[in-house]
């Protein structure tokens, strides 16, 4: 081919990718995009007053208190009963069953007993014998490992739970025991993988954690966790009074406190011939009792009672008729001390000591039972 030809042959290709740019870019509308017949809805919504009315109430399973969805956190420290509270509420949602006085939704329950798994069969003899029938048809125990941070883990538990079930993992540190709690990094892998789990069950997944050294500061580890948790319960104790609050609750009732006590049962006896025991969570009425009872103010009364209180401390409980866990003390000591603090004729202080505690018993102050007496609140 000559030179003239090829020049030819490419001004006319060039002719032709010009005349297919034209064509293209004639049915392309003038803002780059191509026309559709079809309307797409916007991304964003605009909501009015009435449309924000209309959405429906948000759901409780304990109102109030426990949302029906979401995470939540059960914090408090060793040897608060916070897993015996925890038992406690998952058997009362599980039935459908008023707790500490509020409204309770029926909704499945699976409590993971990470932490202490050879004493949750004790805890639930314990609560059989208290309430005289088995544990509610819809609670569920897990006494095998678990980790919150495995995948796998958390597919295979969401797989056996009820959709919308409340969940109990009983403990946080239990459940991730390689992470660093301390950690914004560690701490947010178990956060996402609460949410996973949450999300797969559509329910609640309840957090069992510890306070920190600094009982006041609440939850142990990264604040990320307390920030992320749509309620959080912290339990508290101080000598034998436990109580329970709302520390966290979008839209719920934080602040109150709820006293409550523990109380033993006897489940039989082992080998030995010793009792077996455990305990159940029952309210604590006793501040609203002390309300209720009016104290000594004057006389012989005041002065027994003040003299006899002090020895409570080292008094001895599980004594027949007195409540559990109650110290008590001698009568006849009891008589002896409050006679050292009355003014009378010393060879009437026994006599009038004696009197003043049988009107301390009459007035509800002091219970007493086969000699052994103990403060009535």
């Amino acid at each position: 081919m000559s030179t003239l030809e090829i020049i030819d042959a490419r001004l006319k290709a060039k002719a032709m990718a010009d005349e297919l740019e034209e064509d293209i870019y004639s049915e392309v509308p003038f803002d780059g995009l191509p026309e559709s017949s079809e309307v797409k809805e916007p991304r964003y919504k605009l909501l009015s007053g009435a449309m924000i009315a209309a959405f429906p109430p948000l759901k409780w399973c304990v109102h109030g208190v426990l949302p029906a969805t979401g995470l939540v956190g059960w914090v408090g420290p060793s040897g608060s009963a916070k897993t015996l509270l925890g038992l406690d509420a998952a058997a009362a949602i599980a039935d459908g069953r008023r707790w500490f006085g509020y409204r309770v939704t029926a909704t499945p329950v699976v409590y993971l007993a990470l932490e202490g798994e050879s004493g949750f069969k004790l805890r639930v003899q314990a609560w059989e014998a208290h309430y005289g029938r088995t544990l509610p048809p819809g609670m569920h125990l897990i006494l095998q490992a678990f980790q919150l941070t495995n995948p796998r883990d958390v597919r295979d538990l969401a797989a056996v739970i009820p959709s919308g079930a409340v969940v109990f993992i009983d403990t946080l540190n239990r459940a991730a025991p390689t992470a660093d709690e301390n950690t914004s990094k560690d701490m947010g892998e178990i956060l996402q993988a609460s949410k996973r789990l949450q999300s797969l069950i559509g329910g609640v997944v309840v957090l069992v954690h510890h306070t920190g050294k600094d009982t006041t500061k609440g939850m142990r580890g990264h604040s990320s966790l307390f920030a992320a948790m749509d309620a959080v319960i912290e339990i508290s104790r101080d000598g034998d009074r436990r109580s329970w609050k709302v520390a966290k609750a979008k839209d719920g009732r934080d602040g109150d406190a709820h006293p409550f006590k523990l109380k033993v049962e006897t489940l039989g006896c082992d080998e030995y011939g010793d009792a077996i025991t455990s305990c159940v969570v029952i309210t604590d009425g006793s501040a609203e009792d002390v309300k209720r009872v009016k104290l000594p103010q004057g006389g012989n009364q005041r002065l027994v009672y003040e003299g006899i209180r002090g020895l409570f401390k080292d008094g001895i409980s599980g004594k027949p008729g007195a409540p559990p866990l109650r110290p008590c003390i001698e009568l006849e000591a009891a008589v002896t001390a409050g006679a050292l603090r009355l003014t009378c004729e010393t060879h009437r202080r026994v006599t009038r000591s004696r009197e003043a505690i049988t009107g301390l018993i009459a007035r509800g102050v002091l219970g007493l039972n086969e000699g052994w007496l103990w403060l009535a609140n």
